[in-house]
């Protein structure tokens, strides 16, 4: 009896797994209803727009070089302080060329010893002109000869203390020992210390740079465009720039200039362009900043507008669904604008109030 009962249970344990088994199956092929997300038009402004990288840099900016060769003896600037035109930078001991040197000492040698005949000359025919015995039109050939002689020792005395220590002897006047600014404006870079050796700037020589000036209230945007893009720029365009170190303010700026000539970079056709930076009185734009700059194309404002990945295509031609009824749509063609990659312009086909389904928000009922 027992034997009975327990093979009966079994029996019914394995009808019931079989039925629940065959439930689960059916209940999973059955599809669930699908319920669309729907959103309104909204007003929108369109930016058509490419990229430009490049740096911010000032528009103007100035190397001082010295006209003396020597050693850097004081400095009276440093990076970040404004300077008038004119105002000293630096003063340079000078060494002298030994060559030049030995030369400039000769010549005063030289010198005095022609003036110490011109004026023993001078002198004894001063005597024979007092005493009648010499016309005064000879005697002023010797007068004219002692004064040259006195303006030739002057002058050598003069170039030698110009070789020596870059004065003049009568004057005092240091010449091109003390660097000076040739422009005004911000000083940007120092790239020497006292007791460095600087060169000369001359004709075979381009010189130690002593500093770099640059007026910081006009800076310019310096960049690179594929050569695909270059073609839909014009000057007079308007730039949004982002600076790296400012990253959560964008400058405005207009492009002013387009290279005639594109460049190799990576692979690639480049061409340079520059814009004039528009700067806010709230921060300071150092030079150099990285930047990118968003050039604008072409630009709508407050337009109608839809999110493009609502939109739907036959044959190339766009559509969008409207809603009609709950979770019921009706296709729609509509004609559009301009797009900036998310949001597009809408010409017609849509009214302020339609209820557009976004065909991608697809979700199942009770999800």
């Amino acid at each position: 009896m027992m034997k009975r009962i327990l093979l009966s249970l079994c029996g019914l344990a394995l009808l019931v797994a079989f039925a629940g088994t065959f439930y689960f199956l059916y209940a999973k092929s059955q599809e669930e209803p699908v319920v669309w997300q729907t959103a309104e038009p909204f007003s929108a402004t369109i930016l058509q727009k490419t990229v430009a990288t490049g740096s911010v840099v000032p528009r103007k900016e100035v190397t001082i070089k010295p006209k003396v060769s020597g050693i850097i003896e004081e400095l009276y600037i440093e990076p970040g302080v404004e300077v008038a035109k004119g105002d000293r930078m630096a003063r340079i001991a000078i060494v002298p060329d030994m060559v030049t040197l030995s030369n400039a000492e000769t010549r005063v040698n030289r010198a005095r010893i022609g003036l110490e005949n011109a004026q023993k000359e001078f002198d004894r025919n001063r005597e024979l002109f007092e005493e009648g015995l010499l016309s005064e039109a000879t005697f002023l050939t010797f007068d004219l000869a002692q004064k040259n002689a006195q303006e030739e020792l002057s002058a050598a005395e003069d170039n030698l203390a110009l070789v020596r220590e870059g004065a003049r002897k009568r004057t005092g006047i240091a010449t091109n020992t003390v660097v000076r600014a040739t422009v005004p404006g911000m000083v940007l870079e120092v790239p020497i210390e006292v007791g460095d050796s600087v060169i000369e700037s001359n004709t075979f020589n381009d010189g130690t740079t002593i500093a770099t000036i640059a007026d910081m209230d006009e800076l310019v945007f310096e960049g690179l465009v594929d050569e695909s893009e270059v073609g839909k720029l014009r000057e007079g365009m308007e730039l949004l720039l982002t600076i790296g170190a400012l990253d959560t303010e964008q400058f405005a700026a207009t492009l002013e200039y387009i290279a005639p000539k594109g460049v190799e970079e990576n692979g690639a056709i480049q061409f340079e362009i520059r814009a004039a930076l528009i700067l806010k009185d709230d921060f300071f734009v150092r030079a150099n900043y990285s930047a990118n700059a968003d050039i604008v194309l072409a630009r709508r404002d407050e337009v109608m507008a839809v999110k493009e990945s609502w939109l739907q295509f036959d044959d190339g031609e766009p559509y969008i669904e409207v809603q009609t009824a709950d979770q019921e749509f009706e296709r729609r063609p509509i004609e559009t604008g301009l797009s900036d990659g998310i949001n597009i312009e809408v010409l017609s086909g849509v009214q302020e109030t339609d209820q557009i389904k976004d065909p991608g928000s697809a979700q199942a009922a009770g999800a």
